[in-house]
């Protein structure tokens, strides 16, 4: 089964964001839990989650992408920036107990100066504060592109988060094809040396979603811009080669190029129409 979709609004909910799916072709979405720019979140709906539930187990979605918001920092120079990582962070894993098939995806953060073993210690203490053993939705890492202070662009920073977390059966990666042909990994050249050396350090098994993406900069740049797919540096045939392999095929990909609802169901009937696995 292909599981493809796209970053959708949350506005309505999650009911309508599974019918929205559904209307561009779409069996799985990413969605952000709360304003991606700030803190506040709508109120907790129960039933409007039941009825996803069901719309889904319905017709046969794959797992969706929570996407934390990008204020979350769990490796902030601020204390107060690192408390309210943690607290959004308990309260979205909370909410998600009562959604089915549901991944939350998160940067791992900025270090602000502060070095990047300093940063990756103070993740590794956040997450230790936060999961637990009742928590059922995996924690995702994202590979990031590198820029300012970032850390998770090396396989390494990924791989050193997780040995230092104790819940490690709760921690997983979500890999971004822009991100990481970003931050220096030959995504066009040597896709599956790629994973490989992912799978050496983190290990495959440990990779749950994947961000498809096309990038506006050149490899290495270490900048973090998205492209519509098949227009960016990457390049149509590198993204149908990473949705063919088959050691990824069966994960939930995610679009976030810059489009419309129109433009993302294009995306979807066009890489539909390239999968052969």
């Amino acid at each position: 089964m292909f599981y493809i979709g796209c970053h959708l609004s949350a506005t309505n909910g999650y009911l309508a964001m599974g019918k929205e799916a559904l209307s561009i072709g779409a069996n799985t979405f990413q969605f952000f839990t709360r304003n991606p720019r700030g803190g506040s979140v709508k109120a907790l709906d129960l039933d409007d989650m039941a009825a996803y539930n069901r719309l889904a187990n319905e017709h046969g979605f794959g797992t969706i992408v929570a996407h934390a918001p990008y204020t979350l920092n769990l490796c902030s120079d601020k204390l107060r920036v690192r408390e309210f990582g943690r607290e959004v962070m308990r309260d979205d894993l909370e909410r998600l107990q009562n959604i089915d098939r549901v991944v939350y995806n998160f940067h791992p953060g900025s270090h602000v100066g502060q070095g990047e073993d300093a940063g990756i210690e103070m993740i590794i203490e956040a997450l230790n504060d936060i999961l637990t053993e009742d928590i059922k939705t995996p924690v995702l890492l994202e590979t990031m592109a590198g820029k300012g202070s970032e850390i998770g662009y090396k396989f390494e920073q990924l791989r050193r988060i997780i040995d230092g977390v104790h819940l490690k059966s709760k921690l997983g990666v979500c890999m971004d094809s822009c991100h990481i042909s970003d931050a220096g990994y030959d995504v066009i050249g040597d896709f599956d040396a790629v994973l490989d050396e992912f799978d050496r350090i983190v290990g495959l098994e440990r990779l749950y979603a994947f961000h498809l993406n096309d990038s506006k900069n050149d490899p290495a740049s270490r900048k973090d811009r998205h492209e519509k797919i098949g227009e960016g540096t990457l390049g149509l045939d590198t993204i149908v080669s990473i949705i063919n392999n088959p050691r990824i095929a069966h994960l939930p990909f995610a679009l976030e190029t810059p489009n419309d609802l129109n433009g993302y169901a294009k995306e979807i009937e066009l890489l539909r129409a390239r999968r052969t696995v």
